[in-house]
């Protein structure tokens, strides 16, 4: 089915608080709308609204035809407990809930008691069966096998009977990325689809997005994706408390979204100069106008009328001026002041050099369960840059364990130099988690800071009151991941290691994190699938992890 979406004076936020109002879109077949924005700009309100799951503060959303299937697969970090892999798809491609629709609907057809009031049982079924065809449930368990298959999934067993709690973080990714491709949505929403994804799951990704006939909405920071798949981006600017749909692709956006800016802060600038010059005549004139009624009443015989009413006159022409100029400073258009969007700017503080030698692996030998990383013999040296790929459950995060000392070799030998000071962001953001507040969790790792520098700090990250007091657990991944830079510039490291640092970050902070890379002088350790991350860091050395092998590019 084609089907249209249409929003019109849409307004989204929560509470009291308004995150876009105004904001019109129209998502037509073939179109790839990319959503882009400051973390809490409201890029997933917008989604929800798109799917009906929440209810505007303002504004419509029309389908076209009404009965269209909107899908929304939001980005989930926390997988169900007791949930299988055939029943995680089922539930995130809408197959499920067609079924459940489909089962009741056929229920109320053969006991007309249970159907909801001025609803012909029939006609409900006819819906709920069509939606339940449309939405691949009739064939996804035939489909389900080879998609996995061909993602690479060999899990021991079929969907049906493994749990997705016992898959790792990217035999989970590779699950999701099925769920993507055996949707059959009219319309798609997708937010933040490519964390996790390695780099043949994103070329598996932007393929599947650029083929499919319906529109889609996404949501994604990363932009090398962005600029190979959208074909419009909507900016949600929480700054200037606007929202604009820009046309072309994403690096098009980036170009016309640059003059808009200057254009804008030009057009101020000429208005405050102006305005400027005016009022400054104006006091000018003012001044002139005071000092000549002064002179006058000084210079001027008491019985010299003449003079005294050409002293007046003048006076009163001066005063005349003045009115005339703040009738101009009156009439003057007024230009809003472009407001300042929060930057994410930060150092990585460092510490003293380490030994010449950072790491070393000789022969080593690392199992967990039926994997195995290794043998792998390698040296890292003090100020080396190292740039990490490979897919996932190559081992990756394994070799970063092995070199910084944190899982001991099952064979071979394996050494850390020393006056070694790691400064590290795991994948999973680990170093700062539990249910403790987040001021609390940070202190306790840097207990030469007072309590009121933390805060100073945390807030320069966009971590303010509202966050501090809050479990570190009930935190977007995305603060989390702010608060783990923090920590960085709070603690000297000489050995930065990044697990897919740009996981969780807008935009505007990723290329703060990068500029932060680029005046960091001591050894790096970089994992990441970013792939315009890859292009612009600097890294003198590049190594690929796969099945368990380590080579040097």
């Amino acid at each position: 089915m084609t089907a249209t979406l249409v929003a019109q004076g849409l307004a989204g936020g929560y509470g009291h608080r308004i995150l876009f109002d105004s904001l019109d879109l129209t998502v037509a077949p073939g179109d790839v709308v990319g959503v882009v924005g400051a973390n809490g700009a409201g890029k997933s309100t917008l989604l929800r609204l798109l799917a009906g799951l929440d209810e505007p503060q303002a504004g419509t959303i029309a389908l076209a035809p009404s009965d269209a299937f909107v899908g929304w697969l939001p980005q989930e970090h926390d997988r169900v407990p007791g949930e299988t892999i055939a029943a995680y798809i089922s539930r995130r491609t809408g197959c499920a809930a067609a079924t459940t629709a489909m089962d009741a609907a056929a229920a109320a057809l053969g006991d007309p008691s249970l159907a909801a009031p001025g609803i012909d049982p029939a006609d409900a079924y006819s819906t709920a069966l069509d939606r339940w065809l449309a939405s691949g449930a009739a064939d996804l368990d035939e489909r389900l096998p080879a998609v996995l298959a061909d993602l690479g999934l060999e899990l021991g067993g079929d969907a049906d009977g493994v749990l997705m709690t016992s898959l790792s973080g990217g035999q989970a990714a590779r699950v999701g990325l099925a769920a993507l491709l055996l949707s059959r949505f009219d319309i798609a929403l997708l937010d933040e689809p490519t964390n996790d994804l390695d780099l043949d799951g994103l070329e598996r990704l932007e393929g599947f997005v650029r083929g499919l006939r319906g529109g889609v909405v996404l949501v994604s920071h990363d932009r090398e994706f962005l600029a190979r798949c959208v074909t419009r981006v909507l900016e949600l600017d929480l700054a200037q408390g606007s929202n604009r749909v820009f046309g072309g692709g994403y690096d098009a956006y980036l170009e016309e979204r640059a003059t808009v800016r200057r254009h804008q802060r030009e057009k101020y600038d000429e208005f405050a100069e102006k305005k400027a010059d005016l009022i400054g005549r104006a006091r000018t004139q003012r001044e002139w106008s005071s000092q000549g009624v002064r002179n006058a009443m000084k210079k001027a015989p008491d019985n010299d009328k003449i003079r005294r009413k050409a002293s007046t006159e003048s006076s009163e022409k001066q005063a005349q001026k003045v009115r005339q100029m703040e009738s101009r400073i009156a009439r003057l258009e007024e230009v809003e002041e472009p407001r300042k969007e929060w930057q994410l700017e930060f150092t990585i503080a460092a510490a003293p050099r380490s030994s010449s030698v950072v790491s070393t692996l000789s022969s080593a030998v690392y199992r967990q369960g039926s994997f195995a990383l290794g043998p792998v013999s390698l040296q890292v040296n003090a100020g080396e840059r190292i740039g990490i790929t490979g897919p996932n459950g190559a081992g990756k995060s394994t070799l970063l364990r092995a070199l910084l000392g944190q899982q001991h070799p099952d064979e071979g030998t394996a050494s850390l130099g020393a006056s070694v000071q790691i400064g590290e962001i795991d994948q999973a953001r680990s170093l700062l988690a539990g249910p403790q507040p987040l001021a609390v969790a940070f202190e306790e790792l840097v207990p030469e800071m007072a309590s009121g520098e933390v805060r100073t700090l945390l807030a320069k990250f966009g971590l303010r009151a509202d966050h501090v007091g809050r479990p570190v657990d009930d935190l977007s991944p995305g603060e989390r991941t702010r608060a783990g830079l923090a920590l960085l510039q709070a603690r000297g490291t000489n050995v930065l290691v990044l697990d897919e640092p740009t996981n969780h970050l807008d935009l505007a902070a990723i290329e703060q994190l990068e500029q932060a890379l680029e005046s960091y002088e001591g050894t790096l350790l970089l994992v990441t699938h970013d792939r315009r991350m890859l292009a612009t860091v600097h890294t003198d050395r590049r190594w690929r992890v796969e099945s368990g092998q380590v080579t040097e590019l």
